[in-house]
């Protein structure tokens, strides 16, 4: 796990400080220079980008991680690579022609509620091809175990460039239109960055000869382009469905609320940068010790540090809310709750998914994704009207919480091994006990400082608890290494 935990706490360092730059202009900028039409407006745009993203990549990305450590001599791994990067080219070229030929039709669709949306179809489609073949050159850099740089241009380059762009907007040099347009571009610079910063690393004999198993791959990355654009829609669905059922700014309020509880799951998304890559060596080598290992570690692990996350934001998220200019943003304060509990059961099952995904039993996946987004799809239809933002985060945790005990239930089945024990208990009994006991405690001072007191608090008890109890060995070399300093 060294190289895990080396480039796990860079990860979460890059993705702290994208967090940092993220939350100003969520909570500040986002609100105050594009107001809350615009801003809803490029949730909705970004959003429904995300659930085309699987479709214009056809699964590349994870084909890359799936198969590379299968091939064993650079000429296999040559011809591996250079057939995998025009993969996604069988949906984007078809896709172009069709948005070109349809452009009106789609447009009148998706701004039957929000005309503004109209002007903007295009962006939905550019934005999609720029992250779909982003995310297949990270890949490529993350089987090589470099994902620190791939991360930094995923993670802190989109909110660096909204920075950028909000400050010009509020000077007068752009205008909210432009915004959308600029951004967009941006997403294609980085693209471009990234594929430079990958053939750096490795860059192969590029020829026409197809590997040896090219029709498996083709058949997993249809799996997994099937399975990911199902996912897809639980992580967004929520978000292009408010549009259609309450005015575009109430999108803003949930985006905000969810951009603070997703928080929760800032150590996944390191570890999983640099785990995936190591979860499909393990399977590829049928080295079960490893697997096993690499999934209790990473279950605990992350249970341990997304239960810090999720008590420092929601024992705060009332002080926080204080600091921002629109009070009605407040008024999603229950989704940040029902959200970060989602996200916290979604860390506790490790690196599961990547089991899933990389194992012989990936096809399991496509069920999984297809019936969770249909959960979700009627869950949100349902909710939303009943409860309106909080119906969809209600939705959210639903669906979360019950495949997750599915899928972990389906891996003891298949695997003989489970990521939880009795530490697992150990761990939400005192981010329950510290959740209802330090919730209750109200200060008389600025936000601000209530923040900070409570933080200082909450940290130093449940990082004792952490270490007394020796809930992880590793962490506690870690706090023992940190002390010392």
């Amino acid at each position: 796990m060294g190289i895990v935990i080396k480039q796990t706490s860079k990860n979460i360092f890059t993705i702290s400080i994208a967090l940092i730059i993220g939350g100003v202009n969520t909570l500040y900028f986002y609100p105050e220079f594009l107001k809350d039409e615009y801003y809803g407006l490029v949730v909705f745009l970004l959003a429904t980008s995300n659930l085309l993203q699987p479709l214009m990549s056809l699964g590349a990305q994870h084909t890359i991680i799936k198969f590379y450590s299968s091939f064993k001599d650079k000429i296999s791994k040559d011809a591996f690579l250079s057939s995998i990067i025009f993969i996604p080219l069988i949906v984007i070229i078809p896709t172009t022609f069709f948005v070109v030929k349809a452009h009106d039709i789609i447009g009148e669709f998706l701004s039957i509620q929000n005309p503004i949306i109209q002007s903007y179809i295009w962006v939905i489609f550019l934005v999609s091809f720029a992250t779909s073949y982003f995310e297949v050159f990270y890949a490529w850099s993350r089987v090589h175990f470099k994902s620190v740089f791939g991360n930094v241009l995923k993670e802190v380059y989109p909110r660096i460039s909204v920075l950028i762009l909000l400050l010009l907007v509020s000077f007068d040099f752009l205008t909210k239109e432009s915004f959308v347009w600029w951004l967009t571009g941006l997403y294609y610079l980085r693209l471009v960055i990234m594929v430079v910063y990958s053939l750096i690393i490795y860059t192969p004999k590029f020829s026409f000869t197809l590997p040896e198993n090219f029709k498996e791959i083709l058949s997993y990355s249809l799996y997994i382009l099937l399975a990911g654009s199902a996912a897809s829609l639980l992580i967004d669905i929520d978000k292009y469905m408010i549009p259609q059922k309450e005015a575009i700014s109430q999108t803003a309020y949930y985006a905000v609320a969810v951009f603070i509880a997703t928080v929760v799951e800032i150590p996944g998304r390191a570890m999983f940068q640099i785990l995936n890559p190591m979860v499909a060596k393990a399977i590829n080598d049928n080295d079960s010790l490893k697997l096993n290992d690499l999934y209790q570690k990473s279950s605990s692990n992350l249970l341990i540090v997304s239960g810090f996350f999720f008590l420092l934001i929601n024992l705060n998220i009332s002080s926080f809310y204080l600091l921002m200019n629109n009070e009605f943003y407040s008024d999603a304060v229950l989704v940040v709750l029902i959200i970060s509990l989602a996200k916290l059961i979604q860390m506790s099952f490790g690196c599961g998914p990547a089991i899933l995904a990389t194992s012989n039993f990936y096809r399991i996946t496509l069920p999984f994704s297809i019936a969770m987004a249909i959960s979700v799809y009627f869950l949100n239809d349902v909710l939303i009207d009943l409860y309106g933002i909080n119906g969809a985060a209600i939705s959210t945790l639903i669906v979360l919480s019950i495949f997750t005990i599915l899928k972990v239930l389906f891996i003891r089945f298949k695997l003989k091994i489970n990521p939880y024990d009795f530490n697992t208990i150990k761990i939400l009994l005192i981010v329950l006990v510290l959740y209802l006991t330090v919730g209750y405690i109200d200060f008389i001072y600025s936000a601000f400082v209530d923040i900070l007191i409570r933080s200082v608090i909450v940290s130093i008890i449940y990082m004792s608890l952490i270490y007394y109890l020796g809930l992880s060995k590793r962490i506690n070399q870690i706090i023992r290494k940190t002390l010392k300093m």
